[in-house]
């Protein structure tokens, strides 16, 4: 019987994580944990009888909800991943992780942990895991490049001045995939991207110069290797998360799933483009971010998330998200080297100054 601790379960990842165990034999919730939706927290409760459960980010801090857990499914959103992520590193779990924002804001100080523990990471992330996939019992030395597509969201064929005036209902209209309100704007900024490209740096360890990122409309290959005698290796599949969720929690096996397969003769068109940077520039600044390092993608990701949550209630327009973004990354003077405490005065310093600009 493997062991599994949910964290987030009430969000997408964590409600198509307990659809995937509903269909897997020998798997045992044995910890829930979510942040404010109650409600739907009870009825997994219910149907699942976890021994543990925890409500709102600092309950998730606590080492019980992993202590008996094979495997940790890491899908909490935002910083507040970074303590489940730091403990299951520590205890030897193995960790499936959906929470890309706990490498953005501190990628070195867990690159070191997991080399120090020996950590096994197994990415959710569509992208993530299909790159996974084909760089699967492959040397390093033969990777030239690595593949990163995205849907280029809602907006990717509109004209610049129309996009100050986008509504909310139709940011999160996303054409391929259904996905939580918060990652459907960083998707539909690009922003979502550029943090999974600073994810793939530390995932695979692989130079920025070797990430490319190409729109791919049709989301049907969701990651791809470049090696250096010229082959590329692509990993292919409908938009359901239960894909690389299953994948990450049998791995290294494979099992049957219940997820629709990819029918090839109706997709009949796959299209790439390189990325609009002039009408998105969150795509441009987290770039930046991550290639100035050190605490700037502390910056990068809180006032992300203060912008996009003033974005979501209506505060501000979508336009000025990466306005306020960038107005937090050009007053922050950068930290070679922080260490936890350093990474989360920073955090929580960028949302206090985000949340009042305008």
């Amino acid at each position: 019987m493997t062991k599994i601790s949910i964290l987030g379960s009430t969000g997408s990842i964590g409600t198509a994580a307990l659809d995937v165990v509903s269909n897997l034999r020998n798997f045992k919730v044995v910890s829930l944990s979510a942040n404010k939706n109650i409600a739907l927290l009870k009825k997994q409760v219910k149907k699942y009888k976890p021994e543990y459960i925890a409500v709102g980010p600092e309950e998730i801090k606590k080492e019980i909800l992993i202590r008996d857990a094979d495997i940790v499914l890491i899908a909490v959103m935002g910083s507040s991943g970074i303590w489940p992520l730091i403990n299951s590193i520590k205890s030897g779990k193995k960790i499936a992780l959906a929470n890309k924002e706990s490498l953005i804001i501190s990628g070195e100080l867990i690159k070191k942990l997991i080399k120090k523990y020996r950590a096994e990471i197994i990415p959710v992330d569509s992208e993530h895991s299909a790159v996974f996939q084909c760089l699967e019992g492959r040397d390093s030395k033969d990777v030239s490049k690595i593949i990163l597509t995205a849907s280029g969201g809602p907006f990717r064929d509109y004209p610049a001045h129309k996009l100050s005036n986008v509504k909310i209902k139709d940011v999160l209209n996303h054409p391929t995939w259904n996905m939580g309100r918060k990652i459907t704007v960083d998707s539909a900024t690009l922003m979502n991207k550029g943090f999974e490209v600073i994810e793939a740096h530390y995932l695979f360890d692989i130079p920025y110069e070797k990430i490319e990122v190409l729109i791919h409309p049709q989301s049907i290959i969701h990651g791809a290797v470049e090696f250096t005698g010229g082959s590329i290796m692509a990993q292919m599949g409908t938009t359901d998360m239960r894909i690389p969720i299953q994948y990450a929690l049998t791995y290294p096996h494979r099992r049957q799933s219940n997820v629709k397969k990819l029918d090839l003769a109706a997709v009949k068109t796959l299209e790439f483009f390189k990325p609009d940077t002039r009408n998105f520039p969150c795509f441009s600044l987290a770039i930046s971010a991550a290639k100035t390092g050190g605490s700037m993608p502390v910056v990068l990701n809180a006032s992300n998330e203060v912008a996009v949550r003033k974005f979501l209630e209506n505060k501000i327009r979508f336009t000025d998200i990466p306005v306020l973004i960038e107005k937090a990354m050009s007053r922050h003077k950068v930290m070679k080297n922080p260490d936890i405490e350093d990474i989360l005065d920073i955090d929580s310093e960028t949302r206090r100054f985000t949340e009042n600009i305008s």
